[in-house]
């Protein structure tokens, strides 16, 4: 088997990261309040202080979750070196990857999974100094490391010109949550950036995140968790680019549905279909119709979908097909590295043929990433 491709890692951000902001907006880079343990936050006690809010909110209406450095929470964790969490220790990272079995691993952002500010003038700072900062990861990690970026999206001009310097320094891909502020990531808004992906052979990683505040404020973690504003945007995004047909505009287009599981795709292709019989009832019908509605849409419009290591993998193998399936450790947040990690479970699964275990493992990643 080739080397392991981790599909999905992340980053936790620290303080120095914004002190690669430009110097006119450094008096607006995001700083760390610490607040007692004995408030009803409780060891969720340390928030990033951005543009007038505070992020994480742990509790009550638009509450939200969040990793950040200095909360007690984050402090006393024992199971990755807070230098490894925040990349300020490569060699430690590197030493990490080997010890996971992982050759490459795919870096994403933690805190550019919520939506931080309406500000363009801020927003554009804050993504430039991420990606100056990943783009020293990348020219430490000899090859290893590379990275999702994160784009200034109020901003077309402005994200263009982030995504060359990405891809100039290592990204194999760009951020978006499954909602962006108030838009559908299928709105023609995104297009020039869809167009500029597929030139640089960049990959749009569609990560769960909370990039739709008006979701975000209906809804208290106490009660809903994650689910409807957090892990739900994935599926609205795959929902409206494949109704509207999106990717058969960008021919070379690769689009990826991140860390929002995959158990979602039956269910959701047996809506597409249905809605698409009412929609076209004069165009394709019949058993090849039916049939679109599985593998092979996935293969013919580039569409990658990360699974969890516990899910049925045999049975949404009908839906999504062998080649497009990934999967990730979500190592730094650490959901799925823990016990024997994602590569151990993968590779000692009895339902799964060491042909699938080869293209989930490394194959799929490689062709989805352009590595």
């Amino acid at each position: 088997m080739r080397g392991v491709v981790d599909a999905d890692t992340h980053i936790i951000e620290h303080p120095g990261i914004w002190e690669l902001m430009d110097e006119a907006m450094y008096p607006r880079r995001p700083v760390i309040l610490k607040a007692p343990s004995d408030t009803l936050y409780k060891d969720v006690n340390a928030f990033w202080l951005i543009d007038g809010e505070i992020f994480p909110r742990p509790v009550g209406k638009g509450s939200f979750g969040l990793h950040v450095p200095g909360a007690d929470r984050e402090e006393t964790r024992q199971d990755v070196p807070a230098g490894v969490r925040f990349l300020t220790d490569v060699e430690g990272r590197l030493r990490a990857l080997d010890e996971r079995e992982v050759e490459i691993e795919i870096i994403y952002p933690t805190l550019f999974i919520m939506y931080l500010t309406n500000d363009v003038e801020l927003e554009v700072a804050l993504c430039r100094a991420y990606n100056r900062y990943m783009a020293r990861v990348w020219a430490q990690g000899r090859g290893r490391l590379r990275w999702v970026a994160p784009l200034p999206l109020r901003s077309i001009t402005e994200s263009l010109r982030e995504m060359h310097v990405a891809k100039e320094h290592g990204a194999v891909g760009v951020l978006f949550r499954g909602v962006e502020g108030d838009r559908s990531l299928a709105e023609p808004y995104f297009f020039p950036l869809y167009e500029e992906a597929s030139r640089l052979n960049l990959a749009v990683c569609i990560h769960t995140g909370a990039g739709a505040p008006a979701i975000t404020r209906l809804f208290d973690v106490r009660y809903s968790h994650v689910v409807p504003h957090v892990r739900m945007q994935p599926l609205i995004a795959f929902g409206d680019l494949v109704r509207t047909r999106v990717p058969e505009r960008f021919p070379e287009l690769r689009i990826g549905f991140i860390e929002a599981a995959a158990s979602w795709v039956p269910y959701l292709l047996h809506l597409l279909r249905r809605a698409s019989k009412a929609q076209f009832k004069v165009g394709p019908s019949g058993p090849e119709w039916d049939e679109w509605w599985g593998p092979k849409l996935f293969r013919d419009y580039r569409l990658y979908i990360a699974c969890e290591a516990d899910e049925d993998i045999p049975y949404l193998l009908n839906y999504i097909g062998e080649d497009n399936l990934l999967i990730g450790s979500d190592y730094g947040h650490q959901d799925q590295s823990r016990d024997d990690g994602v590569v151990a479970t993968i590779k000692r699964r009895p339902d799964l043929s060491e042909r699938v275990k080869e293209k989930m493992l490394t194959i799929n990643p490689r062709v989805f990433y352009g590595l």
